[in-house]
């Protein structure tokens, strides 16, 4: 049996990832990934601080075609 994490457990693996920029970014990785009740999980102004915090910290943009002129 595997072990899938609680929405709140990987939004916050989402924020340290670095491949989310926003709270906005890492609740639409959540449905994509399948979770449900997102919004009610993460809920609140301290925990929006807390992952607003660590996607700052952590994103990394992506980088872009230098073919593209």
């Amino acid at each position: 049996m595997t072990h899938r994490p609680t929405t709140l457990e990987r939004a916050y693996e989402l924020a340290q990832e670095g491949r989310c920029r926003t709270v906005s970014d890492i609740k639409q990785a959540l449905s994509a990934e399948g979770f449900d009740r997102i919004q009610d999980s993460l809920y609140g102004p301290t925990l929006s601080a807390a992952l607003r915090k660590l996607c700052q910290a952590n994103y990394v943009a992506p980088a872009e075609d230098e073919t593209a002129e």
